[in-house]
């Protein structure tokens, strides 16, 4: 039913012009659909590689204290975070690039809170009124009527009550804030915070408007895992760059609608640096990993320089964590997949490979190198072979299984022009009303050529299995024919998640406990473009009767 082919040949086109500086891409494209100009693209091949250090995000600073919402009596660390042009250098050979950011520079300041210890938060829009990307008017939310700049933050993973959930419709223009109050009722874990605003989210957070946040814990704290200096973010995102390191976010050439559903960019960063070096010491670090790209999945590898190949001698990576905070055990790892959206937590042992570099490699490609130094050096962190329980959720406490589609529609030349979530848009009313307290079954549905990383606000979750179905039937019958057993989570996803990956051509179930708050809440492909383009619908948790 659905192909993408002929819109992936432009795309792939499209990145290997941009990533090569060769000619070609305009060749493919009608005359009539070409862009008046195209910028030269930034090769590659001629950066050296591994001459800038990993940088480190800071630590967001509060700026006193403020009255709790649902306390007066009570205070709490109150914060103000502005969303500001900046220019900041991705290479040293490179001219600064001009991004957006919350506070000055990409990524914004990371913040470190306590489960259970709340704090405040003022969101400052203090960008400029035009944008720098290319707004397409044809898309839901960003119609002509709408502001060019809008902002809205949502803290992916967090358990906050909706008025602080950055819901897509509660952008704010350039020279407004919005104060959201975060409880922190949650285990520890990384999330992150990014903008939301209806119909440009893409393009706000590929500009830069992106942060971590970390909720530590006693659990947490009781396992002496690396920290301090030991533990280290790992924020990767994928950019397409301009000869003179600018920004470029590609547009169709189809006159009707400039979006495009998916990018990829020929420059990974990484804490945004390009191709960056970490120094570290032979012994256990902990990396917390996360993708804010906007569409790709990344497969990544520690290698051995000198060999570099995925069979050397690469230091033992085990995963301790997912989403939602830790595993039940540490997963051995040969590579990770991670896709939009979803955060992985890993201790890394350096201590067999002094002297030695190793290179974190994404498929074929270079993404950053550590350097282990010969010093013999005092380890005494842990790895522990235990970490947190993860009860499993039993099928019989879900009163509701639901069966949900993703959907894709494609023009007369075959590329894709809208998604869907359940064949129903999203100003269409509300049709998932899960009860506070209650638990469910979400049956994700894919009959698409993509994988979509789909993500539900407020809740944490579980995965059930995945397994491979018949779409033709199911569409023209409404039967789900299998074609293979169903397939359990594979051990680094058997936690607690709040982004799973729906596989194309087969049915994602998760398990779902309503807990929290009640009140409209969203779900959506983390696509970014996807999301965009109608890929998210409204869900409301009601109260229990």
């Amino acid at each position: 039913m659905i192909t993408r082919r002929k819109f992936l040949q432009r795309s792939s086109l499209l990145a290997t012009t941009l990533a090569t500086g060769k000619s070609g891409l305009l060749d493919a494209m009608p005359a009539s659909h070409a862009p008046a100009t195209m910028p030269a693209a930034l090769d590659l091949t001629i950066l050296p590689q591994f001459v800038d250090p990993l940088p480190i995000p800071e630590i967001a600073q509060r700026q006193g204290f403020r009255t709790r919402p649902e306390n007066p009596k009570l205070s709490v660390p109150f914060y103000r975070i502005q969303a500001q042009p900046v220019a900041g250098k991705i290479h040293r050979d490179l001219p600064p690039t001009k991004f957006w950011s919350f506070g000055p520079s990409t990524p914004g300041p990371t913040f470190e809170t306590r489960s259970g210890e709340p704090l405040l938060v003022e969101w400052v829009n203090a960008l400029p009124t035009e944008h720098f990307l290319p707004i397409d008017r044809t898309i839901h939310g960003a119609e002509a009527d709408k502001p060019a700049v809008r902002t809205v933050v949502h803290l992916h993973g967090a358990k906050t009550r909706p008025e602080s959930d950055g819901y897509p419709e509660d952008w704010i223009v350039p020279g407004r804030s919005s104060l959201y109050y975060y409880p922190n009722q949650q285990d520890a874990t990384m999330l992150w915070y990014h903008d939301h605003a209806l119909g440009i989210n893409r393009l706000n957070v590929y500009a830069g408007l992106l942060g971590t946040f970390f909720i530590r814990d006693a659990v947490e704290d009781a396992l002496n895992l690396p920290k301090g200096k030991y533990e280290v973010p790992l924020i990767l995102y994928d950019r397409l760059l301009t000869r003179d390191a600018q920004l470029l976010y590609p547009v169709s050439p189809d006159p009707q609608s400039p979006w495009v559903p998916e990018i990829f960019g020929n420059a990974i960063l990484v804490n945004g640096k390009l191709f960056p070096y970490l120094e570290v010491e032979p012994r256990k670090y902990r990396f917390r990993v996360l993708n804010a790209s906007n569409a790709r999945t990344y497969h990544l590898a520690l290698v051995d320089n000198a060999a570099n190949n995925h069979a050397a001698n690469a230091a033992p990576v085990h995963q301790i964590g997912t989403d939602q905070g830790l595993l039940p055990a540490p997963v051995p790892l040969a590579n990770l997949e991670i896709a939009p959206g979803e955060r992985a937590d890993l201790i890394v042992d350096f201590s067999e490979h002094r002297g030695a570099q190793l290179i974190l490699k994404n498929d074929a490609f270079v993404v950053m190198q550590f350097r282990v130094s010969s010093a013999r050096v005092t380890d005494t962190s842990s790895l522990p072979s235990s970490l947190r329980p993860v009860p499993k959720i039993p099928e019989s406490q879900a009163v509701q299984t639901r069966l949900l589609t993703l959907d894709e529609y494609v023009n007369k030349s075959g590329n894709p022009v809208m998604l869907l979530l359940n064949a129903t848009h999203w100003k269409a009313p509300i049709t998932e009303k899960p009860v506070l307290g209650s638990t469910e079954i979400w049956t994700l549905i894919n009959p698409t050529n993509d994988t979509h990383p789909i993500h539900l606000h407020l809740v944490r979750f579980q995965i059930l299995d995945r397994q491979s179905y018949e779409p033709w039937l199911f569409q023209t019958k409404r039967q789900l024919h299998f074609l293979g057993p169903p397939e359990p989570p594979e051990p680094g996803q058997a936690g607690w998640k709040d982004t799973v990956r729906a596989y194309s051509r087969m049915v994602t179930r998760i398990i779902v406990p309503f807990d929290g708050f009640t009140g409209r809440y969203v779900w959506h492909c983390h696509i970014l473009e996807h999301e965009d383009n109608e890929m998210m619908r409204p869900y409301e948790v009601i109260p229990a009767v």
